[in-house]
């Protein structure tokens, strides 16, 4: 594999210094830890501010980019603060739910103290990538009066429609992987080092008022006023901040940047390579890109007003991907930079293509086509949001194209540029009054295989709206739309298009409550196509640069398997992942960290009832006579009208439990 670390960079215009503990006090009193790398001559030049605010724990959570990241910023002449959020790391409070109010306030509370500062120049900016990329666009609607820019990056305006929780109104596997997840990340202790002999009374009443997520996430159904707060899309023009948007291809949050840039006022550009949940300074496949140098480039044109013609970039660059044969990883993905003067792009022409008797083209169908896929298709989808190097991407899709009805097309006798977000218009009816459809766009290669290009769910009860969804009249016919995720794609020539359309798609999303026929009655493909090679589109990134990466010692190195098993008694099918992240001890400080994951998502391809999903997750910690470890245990399985969660959270102090919990929720299925 690969290495994917940026080359390193050790001297900068600017000497740096680190405040490794740098206490914030919210205006209820309440200690926020920030960590701050700033030029040591700061206060005789004062500088911007640069903030990142998470619940990851700067102090061994996202140590690794941390240090690739804010030292190098900082010798540019940057104070670059990376905030650990109430309830989690070094900071006092405790954690409710993600995005909520306090933290939007928390984050505009610390800018308005790091501007006051004498080291400050008096201008702000905010970044961040997934959890920090989704505040910072929610704390520049709220528009502090000295945040001026920000970089948003893997990240959503919409967290009912675009999030890890909802997706076409279908619930997603990964939102009960990630209330799991962060049941487990939120569950550490702080570090005695920094809160000193109060960590332990911080740990317990952490763990005593710790949120079960899952019970919220997977009661909110509808898009009503909870996933619209922090939805930047319900007001755009709320963002006045300049707004530089990136993301990968391979990556579950891939269509916000179109958004940002199609829809602000405020300046605004976008950014997307083939890469998955990382930094485009090390993310894979590669290739990587100079985030740094952009990054300062933004920073510097709108922190500190230099005339340097950030505001004159393409409104959207991306990585148009060359077709390559199916993989779960590649290092490499083959293709070239593209640049767009304004978006929507000026070079895009509708290709509109009928769905006809099994064929993609000028023919429309001529009978009716039924759809009726077993519930175990969907098991070459990949990750929702790859994060490891590793066998996490999209497989050969002939596994799946087989439970599902494919439309093909004929072979090309040209290239053709796929840039954007297709759609599948189709006319149906269905035996059932909920059902689903998971559309995916195939490029069928000469070598016989089937790769995946983008794909896209649809709760049919969501059709006309997911605030006030509605059932289905079996027998009845109507009319939806199905949006695929953006894409840039050159499909070859000689190469063919599928249309694979399927009623299941797990464990991406969990099944319908009951398996459903859906007939097709007409359908239609419509593909944004770009002029291949459009005239002076091309444009390139300078090399990924980093400072200096984490000095530590690996105490036991990571592993990342996936296996499909059928019981041969049962038929019950079981995808399982385990995930050791290894464990590591700081050289600074001493702090061990460590995680593993282990998932099983099980079903029978005949009853969507029987699905379930097993997750445990553990963490360690501590230093050398002192070790801590919290061990997560969550499941959910459902049958026709209820969906039953159980959750058991276990802490122990060196082998001792201090703290056990459990939990079992039933919550109603409401359109899902």
């Amino acid at each position: 594999m690969a290495s994917f670390m940026p080359d390193v960079e050790t001297t900068f215009a600017r000497d740096i210094i680190v405040i490794e503990d740098q206490p914030i006090i919210m205006p209820d009193g309440c200690r926020l830890s920030a960590r701050i790398w700033m030029p040591k001559d700061a206060q005789d030049d004062p500088v911007p501010v640069i903030l990142e605010h998470l619940p990851y724990r700067k102090r061994d959570g996202t140590i690794v980019r941390d240090s690739l990241t804010h030292p190098w910023m900082a010798g540019q002449g940057y104070a670059c603060i990376r905030v650990d959020m109430r309830g989690n790391g070094d900071s006092e409070g405790l954690m409710e739910d993600e995005y909520t109010p306090q933290e939007l306030q928390d984050a505009c509370d610390v800018i308005a103290w790091a501007t006051a500062q004498p080291w400050c120049s008096g201008t702000a900016g905010m970044m961040g990538i997934s959890w920090g990329g989704f505040n910072a666009l929610q704390v520049a609607a709220l528009r502090p009066p000295a945040l001026k820019a920000i970089i948003t990056i893997c990240s959503t305006v919409d967290r009912f429609a675009d999030d890890i929780h909802f997706k076409g109104g279908c619930l997603l596997g990964e939102n009960f992987g990630w209330a799991a997840n962060m049941l487990s990340y939120s569950s550490r202790p702080p570090d005695p080092m920094i809160v000193g002999d109060r960590w332990r009374a911080m740990w317990l009443e952490r763990l005593e008022a710790m949120p079960f997520l899952a019970r919220e996430w997977i009661s909110r159904q509808t898009r009503d006023a909870y996933w619209k707060h922090g939805s930047v899309c319900e007001d755009y023009s709320a963002i006045e901040a300049a707004v530089l948007s990136i993301g990968g291809w391979h990556d579950g949050y891939r269509n916000t940047i179109s958004h940002l840039v199609e829809n602000l006022d405020a300046p605004v550009k976008g950014i997307v390579g083939p890469w998955i949940h990382k930094y485009p300074h090390y993310a894979g496949p590669e290739p990587r890109i100079g985030f740094l140098q952009e990054a300062r480039r933004w920073w510097d044109r709108w922190l500190k007003g230099i005339d340097n013609g950030a505001e004159s970039l393409p409104a959207y660059r991306a990585w148009l991907m060359d077709s390559i044969a199916p993989a779960r990883w590649v290092d490499e993905r083959p293709g070239r930079w593209i640049a767009e003067a304004e978006w929507p792009s000026a070079h895009s022409n509708l290709l509109s293509l009928e769905l006809g008797d099994g064929v993609l083209g000028a023919t429309a169908i001529s009978g009716l086509v039924a759809v009726d896929s077993p519930a175990d298709c969907g098991s070459q989808a990949g990750e929702y949001f790859p994060f490891a190097y590793g066998p996490e991407l999209p497989d050969e899709q002939s596994p799946d194209d087989a439970k599902s009805v494919c439309f093909d097309g004929d072979a090309l006798a040209d290239p053709l540029d796929i840039v954007g977000a297709p759609r599948l218009v189709i006319r149906a009816v269905s035996d059932k009054p909920m059902a689903q459809l998971a559309v995916r766009l195939c490029d069928l290669r000469p070598d016989g295989t089937s790769a995946l290009i983008t794909m896209g769910i649809l709760n049919l009860t969501h059709r006309q709206s997911s605030e006030e969804p509605e059932l289905l009249v079996p027998g009845e016919a109507f009319e939806a739309t199905v949006t695929l995720d953006q894409i840039a794609y050159r499909i070859p020539a000689g190469h063919r298009l599928r249309v694979a359309v399927s009623t299941a798609y797990w464990p991406f999303i969990w099944p319908a409550p009951d398996r459903a026929r859906v007939t097709l009655e007409a359908g239609r493909l419509e593909l944004d196509c770009r002029t291949v090679f459009a005239e002076g589109d091309e444009c390139s990134f300078e090399k990924p640069v980093g400072a200096a990466p984490w000095r530590h010692d690996n105490l036991k190195p990571s592993a990342l398997t996936r296996e499909i098993e059928t019981d041969p008694v049962t038929g019950i099918i079981t995808t399982t992942i385990f995930n050791d992240d290894g464990e590591d001890r700081d050289l600074e400080h001493g702090l061990i960290s460590g995680s593993s994951t282990l998932e099983r998502w099980s079903i029978h391809p005949d009853d969507p009832q029987s699905a379930r999903v097993q997750i445990c997750w553990k963490q360690t910690g501590g230093r050398d006579e002192w070790r801590t470890e919290t061990v997560t245990d969550m499941e959910m399985h459902c049958d026709r009208d209820w969906f039953f969660i159980a959750g058991r959270l276990v802490a122990s102090e060196n082998g001792e439990t201090v703290f056990a919990r459990d939990w079992e929720e039933r919550i109603a299925r409401r359109f899902v």
